[in-house]
């Protein structure tokens, strides 16, 4: 069973280091020959959002599809990635648990190992209470599900999504990127 690898994250940087975080995340995807990203928006994750909406700076040359719900996003991009495109998925923690059938029939028993960047809504107890029992359990069900996961560091995007990048370089693991604080 996988082991999380976290690292203690420093607090939230400045809107000006978020939207920086935000594209560094985007880059190093990109430099990682990452090609699509698919999702459903979460305000934890909007600057992303925002840097694949635009098409420009690191986003320029990659393909933003937005989805309806997070089961699509994972199906689109298990398409992809079985036509031999890189895809990355962004969703909240709720999203994965409405998803978890999808992931478990499809991606996890075809080895279409994408990428997840996953906002950790509830992680604090300070959120909507809808957000209380996926943000405490997070970890374990990743876990349970034999998902790698990093909890992304704001102020070392860059490293965050390698160390991400690297538990699943086996290509037999599909590695989650949390993210805790907005960007």
């Amino acid at each position: 069973m996988a082991q999380a690898q976290t690292s203690t994250a420093p607090p939230p940087a400045s809107a000006a280091g978020r939207e920086n975080a935000a594209e560094t995340l985007v880059q190093a995807f990109v430099d990682h020959g990452f090609t699509h990203f698919t999702g459903v928006p979460c305000s934890l994750l909007k600057g992303v959002f925002r840097v694949l909406e635009s098409g420009a700076g690191p986003a320029e040359g990659v393909t933003y599809l937005p989805a309806p719900r997070e089961d699509s996003a994972l199906g689109v991009a298990a398409g992809l990635s079985a036509a031999g495109a890189r895809p990355a998925v962004l969703m909240q923690n709720s999203g994965l648990g409405y998803s978890l059938n999808v992931l478990t029939s499809l991606n996890l028993i075809y080895d279409l190992h994408v990428p997840l960047i996953v906002s950790w809504r509830g992680h604090d107890g300070n959120d909507a209470v809808e957000h209380d029992i996926i943000g405490r359990e997070l970890l374990n069900l990743l876990d349970v599900f034999g998902l790698r996961h990093t909890v992304f560091d704001p102020n070392e995007p860059h490293a965050s999504v390698e160390r991400c990048l690297a538990a699943a370089e086996d290509g037999r693991a599909t590695p989650v990127l949390i993210v805790k604080e907005g960007i």
